[in-house]
């Protein structure tokens, strides 16, 4: 667990409430007020959520009209997204072959300064348009395969690797799946998805994500329910088994 002195928070119980039913997954959490930060394995009681509506714009895995849709925010550099992206793998290899489950992807890199002028990862911006120059150059197929490569290879931000994923290893992810290197870097030297990587960021912020991972379960019905944290792969399962 990251012990960075400006991002804590204490668990003290609790539980969630999904599609009716009491799914005991949940804790309360107490945080400083500060900016966005990382989130072990908290999620927090909300109210009903709404964010931007999912498009062909997003990055889906799975089928687009699956009865549960998990849209993740996440930050590459994050070492409990990096556990949570192994838990989504692990519920997308149960669930995404019969359709019953879609995993979106938005990008809510934590590379802005807190009041002290701290930048938690300042790489995360560069690496979530790393991430749509594999999208334009390979499609939906390569962003995931990217996706995957980044997550496995990345040591995440902690204070033994504190300057996470040396930024020179990008063109070799985007070489290794086949991308061209050339294009991928022509790609990221433009800046061009600076914009839709931001994009995401404001969504997130604008239904008040406030650390990463932080995921929105859509039930069947269009029930929009947030989860904070790094949640356990049986507790995504329940909820899923039990809203379908």
């Amino acid at each position: 667990m990251d012990q960075q002195p400006h991002s804590s928070f204490v668990s003290i119980g609790g539980a969630i409430i999904i599609a009716g039913a009491l799914i005991a997954i949940a804790i309360i959490w107490v945080k400083k007020p500060i900016p966005v930060v990382e989130q072990k394995d908290d999620t927090e009681i909300n109210t009903q959520v709404e964010i931007r509506p999912i498009s062909s714009t997003d990055h889906i895995l799975g089928n687009p009209n699956a009865k549960v849709k998990i849209v993740e925010y996440s930050d590459t550099a994050c070492p409990y997204c990096k556990m949570f992206n192994e838990t989504m793998v692990q519920i997308m290899d149960e669930y995404g072959p019969k359709g019953e489950v879609a995993w979106i992807y938005r990008h809510f890199p934590l590379d802005k300064p807190d009041q002290t002028g701290y930048i938690k990862h300042k790489n995360a911006g560069n690496e979530a348009q790393a991430l749509e120059c594999a999208s334009s150059l390979g499609g939906n197929d390569k962003f995931w395969q990217y996706e995957k490569a980044l997550y496995n290879i990345t040591p995440s931000v902690t204070s033994e690797t504190p300057e996470g994923l040396d930024q020179k290893l990008l063109p070799e992810i985007a070489k290794q799946i086949g991308l061209d290197a050339v294009s991928f870097n022509e790609c990221m030297t433009s800046g061009q998805f600076k914009d839709k990587v931001e994009a995401d960021y404001l969504d997130g912020i604008n239904i008040g994500v406030s650390g990463t991972p932080y995921s929105i379960v859509i039930t069947p019905s269009g029930t929009q329910i947030p989860l904070m944290g790094a949640q356990p792969y049986q507790a995504i399962k329940t909820a899923i088994d039990t809203i379908q």
